[in-house]
């Protein structure tokens, strides 16, 4: 992701394997080769292209060529690939550069110079007013709870008013953070590590500022959890890698120096898949709190699970494809993956430079809402970010958005699945749901009509992804240091996708970014003049960077399920507003889960 302006020094992982130097190069050549001969690519390999992730040089040849052309689709003859070799192994050859780009060893945090922007050509950013008073936030009236447990499962919202009221430090409540966090942690497996020392010193602050008259805003003094991708100084940032478990990065990322200044209190960083893959890291599985027999989805597995579990206030999470979603899903809490470029990726681990995304996981919308307030807007940092005006009133009318429905999602049988009976039944199960959320909101007035989506065909596009993550891991990829995460307990799959995704020919990466820009053309068309629709497309949604919101509405054998809203381009505004309709007129988002509540 974008990087701070003097980029961070990193403590870097130790590497397995000879001295750097000729025998280096060739013994990573040759284990390399040996990898890929198991995904079927050993035939059709170009030496000179396994050159540019072992370093070693050899004479290209024509049949060489003649192998590796297949990646790219082509069927050269033998007298222009003779002309592709002789360009390849001449003076100031293109190996040459390609050898020349990678020394110096090109960091994780330095992000390429082209940028995204998710607007179709051609279509304005929207006019969106400013505020005509700011945040318009709920202050409901509350006595603190006798329970301890009451307390910890309270939203931002009414502990924002408790301790405001000063009915309740932020000292106590860091406390009480703390204490659950290392009471449940051995069943969740949700913290790389506790942040104890600073939390304290940040809630010592806060409750001098408050005590003074100086209450900042609803944040004050709530402590929050971060995804250990988000650089802290001080802390060890270890992106839930084993080759990174001891990482240091001098740096803070632009969301926590954000939330500090909001007054906010980093009690924990919290797990993430490996690499930001799934829910398994170097420590173990994090576990969803309402069944341990579940992963609690990735890869911001713990901010997931540990919000869900009442162990912090909120937490702050990251998504490429699906990461912010998914677990909030699964664990049952309510999860905002804000409009591309919203927020500032600085100091944040890079997976994808056009698709990674920040956002808010809490317990409620209206938390979503005051914490992306905080979080969002440009940093001079990375470049990608847009700045609109963003409005949040609590009591805005919900009927007067324009709303459908993905009609096949909801209307459309589901199919038997023999091999997996239990998957259809909690596909029903999470339909049934939804459609007694369309209820509900119909009940208060929203008015919901059908909402078609033509296929679009950018199920092809996934390797963007996998492509330009394969570049950000790099030179993790040369070191050989990756391959331990393919055993217990990380299981990941990236060592394997990182060497694939390699050889993706550049000519086919582009032309499937000019492939994405039709389809975000076609998708725009296709929500036509609508707010937002009730439903998910992930995959198709993080590649257009359309903003949603998911949140539990129900339960499939004791696992929350959730009513997801999709969103019109920088249209966060309306699906936190719907949410947090719908959140009035139900109490999923207030149940506690049997771990932790």
């Amino acid at each position: 992701m974008t990087p701070p302006k003097n980029p961070p020094s990193h403590n870097p992982p130790s590497l397995p394997g000879p001295s750097p130097g000729p025998a280096r190069l060739a013994w990573n050549r040759r284990r390399f080769v040996a990898g890929l001969s198991g995904l079927g690519l050993g035939s059709t390999l170009l030496p000179g292209t396994l050159t540019a992730c072992a370093g070693d040089s050899e004479t290209v040849t024509v049949g060489m060529l003649r192998n590796a052309q297949r990646l790219a689709g082509l069927d050269l003859g033998d007298d222009e690939l003779a002309a592709v070799a002789e360009r390849l192994n001449g003076e100031r050859s293109s190996m040459d550069s390609y050898r020349g780009i990678r020394e110096p060893e090109i960091e994780n945090h330095l992000p390429p110079s082209f940028v995204f922007h998710p607007l179709p050509p051609g279509k304005p950013m929207p006019e969106i007013p400013e505020p005509a008073s700011g945040l318009r936030y709920s202050k409901p009236t509350i006595a603190r709870p006798e329970s301890e447990t009451d307390l910890a499962f309270l939203p931002v919202t009414h502990l924002a008013r408790l301790i405001e009221s000063r009915e309740l430090t932020s000292s106590e409540l860091t406390e009480l953070y703390l204490a659950r966090l290392r009471e449940f942690d051995p069943v969740l497996h949700c913290v790389v590590n506790l942040t104890e020392d600073l939390a304290r010193q940040q809630a010592a602050r806060a409750d001098e500022e408050i005590a003074a008259g100086g209450y900042r805003g609803p944040l004050h003094g709530i402590p929050w959890g971060a995804k250990d991708l988000l650089a802290v100084r001080g802390t060890k940032t270890t992106w839930g890698a084993s080759p990174y478990r001891e990482q240091t990065i001098d740096e803070d990322s632009t969301v926590y120096r954000k939330l500090t200044e909001a007054g906010a209190v980093l009690v924990a960083k919290l797990t993430m898949g490996a690499l930001a893959q799934g829910d398994r890291w170097f420590g173990g599985r994090t576990r969803n709190p309402w069944n341990t027999e579940q992963g609690s989805s990735g890869s911001s597995a713990g901010p997931g699970s540990a919000t869900a579990a009442g162990l912090v206030g909120f937490s702050i999470g990251t998504e490429t494809r699906g990461s912010i979603i998914s677990p909030s899903t699964r664990n049952g809490i309510t999860g905002h993956r804000p409009t591309f470029g919203r927020v500032s990726r600085a100091g944040a681990m890079a997976l994808s430079w056009t698709m990674d995304k920040i956002g808010p996981m809490c317990r409620s919308a209206e938390d979503c809402a005051l914490v992306f307030e905080a979080i969002r807007g440009a940093d001079g940092l990375d470049r990608a970010v847009h700045d609109p005006p963003f409005g949040w009133d609590a009591s805005a009318d919900p009927t007067a958005l324009r709303v459908g429905y993905d009609r096949a999602a909801v209307e459309d049988a589901i199919e038997d699945d023999p091999e997996n009976p239990e998957r259809t039944a909690a596909a029903r199960t999470a339909q049934a749901n939804t459609r007694a959320a369309i209820e509900v909101l119909q009940g208060i007035g929203v008015r919901i009509t059908p909402f078609e989506l033509p296929e679009l065909g950018w199920e092809d596009l996934g390797f963007v992804l996998t492509t330009e993550s394969a570049a950000a891991h790099d030179a993790l990829t040369r070191s050989g240091a990756d391959l331990a995460m393919k055993q217990p307990p990380e299981e990941s799959r990236w060592p394997d996708s990182f060497r694939l995704h390699r050889f993706v020919p550049a000519v086919e990466y582009i032309q499937a970014m000019r492939v994405r820009t039709r389809i975000m053309r076609e998708f725009d068309e296709a929500l036509g003049d609508l707010d937002l629709f009730l439903g998910s497309r992930l995959g198709l949604t993080n590649l257009t960077g359309h903003p949603e919101v998911s949140m539990p509405n129900g339960y499939h054998q004791g696992s929350p399920t959730s009513l997801r809203m999709t969103g019109k381009l920088y249209g966060d505004t309306e699906i936190l507003t719907l949410a947090h309709a719908y959140q009035q007129a139900t109490d999923f988002h207030l149940r506690k889960p049997p771990v932790g509540g």
